[in-house]
This record gives C-alpha cells, sequence and structure tokens, in this order.
C-alpha cells in the first residue's frame, strides 16, 4: 500500500491519500480525541502524540497536528497507522452518519436553504474537498448564512479569505436574500 501526502492551505494539516475509498458518502470530522470513539482510523492516529484532529472525505484523511510538533516527526507514524488500518479489515466508523452534513433547517426559509444547500454541494464543497476539508451548512438567519467549516478549513489562515471573498460572493450573486457568511464552531 502507498499512501500520498498532499499540503493544505493549512499548515498544521496535511492530507493523506491511501488510494482507496476511506467513507462511501460524507464526510466525518473528530475535531477531538473523544469524538473519536465512533472511528477505529481515528482513534489509531489520535494516538501518536500531536494530533489534534482527523478528518474523512471519500478519498482521503485529513490529520491536524498541534503547534509544538514538525510534519517530520510524526508524519511516517501517521502512514504507519492509517496502513496498518486498512490492512486489518476493520471498519472506519462503527457507525454510518447519513445526514448529508448539513443541519435541517425548516420554516419559510426553506427554498432559500434549499438553494443555498444546492450551491454548498455543487460548487463549495467539491473545491475545498481538494484542499482536505469541508463545509456545511449550519443555519440561516436574517439573511445571514452559518458555515461549519472541518478538516483542513477548520483554523486554516485564509478561511475568512475563502468564506468572505468566495463563499459570500457566491451566494450573494445566486441570492438575493443571502447578505452575508458567518463561520461556526460546533
Amino acid at each position: 500500500m502507498f499512501i500520498q501526502t498532499e499540503s493544505t492551505p493549512n499548515p498544521a494539516t496535511l492530507k493523506f491519500l491511501p488510494g482507496l475509498t476511506v467513507l462511501d458518502a460524507g464526510t466525518a470530522d473528530f475535531p477531538s480525541a473523544e469524538a473519536a470513539e465512533k472511528s477505529p482510523l481515528a482513534e489509531r492516529v489520535f494516538k501518536i502524540d500531536g494530533v489534534t484532529g482527523v478528518f474523512f472525505g471519500m478519498d482521503f484523511v485529513t490529520v491536524t497536528k498541534s503547534d509544538a510538533i514538525e510534519w517530520d516527526h510524526i508524519k511516517p507514524s501517521i502512514l504507519g497507522a492509517i496502513m496498518e488500518h486498512f490492512q486489518s479489515g476493520q471498519p472506519v466508523l462503527l457507525e454510518e452518519d447519513t445526514s448529508g452534513g448539513h443541519a435541517d433547517h425548516d420554516g419559510e426559509d426553506a427554498v432559500v436553504v434549499g438553494q443555498i444547500k444546492e450551491l454548498l454541494d455543487t460548487r463549495v464543497r467539491p473545491a475545498v474537498a481538494q484542499d482536505g476539508g469541508d463545509i456545511t451548512f449550519h443555519g440561516f438567519d436574517r439573511g445571514v448564512v452559518y458555515l461549519h467549516m472541518q478538516g483542513a478549513c477548520a483554523g486554516c489562515p485564509s478561511s475568512t479569505i475563502t468564506l468572505k471573498m468566495g463563499i459570500e460572493n457566491l451566494l450573494r450573486h445566486y441570492i438575493p436574500e443571502v447578505t452575508e457568511v458567518r463561520p461556526v464552531g460546533v
């Protein structure tokens, strides 16, 4: 098994490509070791000193490290943990999440929210997945769209620019009801 790595716009995050399907659909975010109990793979990666976050996409694993550790010191251990996991035959997730990542939203704004989710799914999420992250809909209130940033996007120095100059401009262009985009921490 050969695992490729790619840098991301977030210097604290590295994208690992095992050449296999990691998740059949959607994404999975593990911002802490406690959250990783649903995933044997995430638990294995969190056992490595300095790992602060694990994120899964369809064909990649994104790992975030603490600033106190250099990639050269933990990258071989992460590669080993990912390889051991896939060779073990264990599942990546103990239970599948079928929510698609977006928060539900009912009410009078349901049509606008549907348009927002559609644009996120077709234009935004594929682009941020290439950088090892994901952005999901969290809420919509009085013209403000609240988005949850995961994986390499969470804590990325360029995330504010991505939100304001990219996503906000895109949503405002296609959906006049949108006035602003803000990040949320979940």
